[in-house]
């Protein structure tokens, strides 16, 4: 691997070629997603459920889609061919309708762990939870303005607490 050093001084490059501090609250939560995607791969990698498993390989491809939203400055979004909109929010919105079929939600608070698997999707399901405050924080600067993606993001963090417990139940 061929080292850049570009970002040896604290910096980074949003996708416009815009230089960033790291600590920019851009990077800070597309990396959010990066980590949530890392988390959500370890419960991929561990489930023998194929459902969760394509369910969570697309959720991954939503999330890098995510960051590339987040890592372009408005002036630069017409260039990006990809994004989150209406069509992803519904897909979750199904997912969620779909795994509540194959689901007893039971109406008390949960304590993640019943499983290993299920224990790492509602660790995926926190980091989301995190991201979507950073992505609230974002619009509240006025750096964020695409209501899809926080609808997206909470939609995402009930459908991971409702998969989990589908693993638990079926997994």
């Amino acid at each position: 691997m061929k080292f850049s050093k570009k970002g040896d001084k604290g910096e980074t490059s949003l996708l416009g070629g815009q230089r960033v501090p790291k600590f920019d609250p851009r990077p800070d939560t597309y990396g959010t997603l990066d980590e949530a995607s890392s988390v959500l791969g370890v419960a991929r990698a561990a489930t023998k459920s194929d459902r969760i498993k394509d369910i969570i390989l697309g959720i991954q491809k939503d999330l890098l889609t995510l960051g590339a939203v987040l890592s372009t400055l408005p002036e630069d979004l017409e260039k990006l061919k990809i994004g989150i909109g209406e069509t992803e929010v519904s897909r979750i919105e199904a997912l969620i309708d779909d795994l509540q079929k194959d689901v007893t939600l039971k109406n008390e608070f949960i304590y993640p762990g019943s499983t290993m698997v299920s224990a790492q999707i509602d660790v995926g399901r926190t980091v989301i939870r995190r991201a979507e405050r950073k992505a609230a924080r974002l619009k509240a600067d006025g750096l964020l303005d695409n209501e899809y993606i926080h609808q997206y993001l909470n939609r995402l963090a009930d459908m991971l607490f409702t998969l989990a417990r589908y693993e638990e139940q079926n997994g």
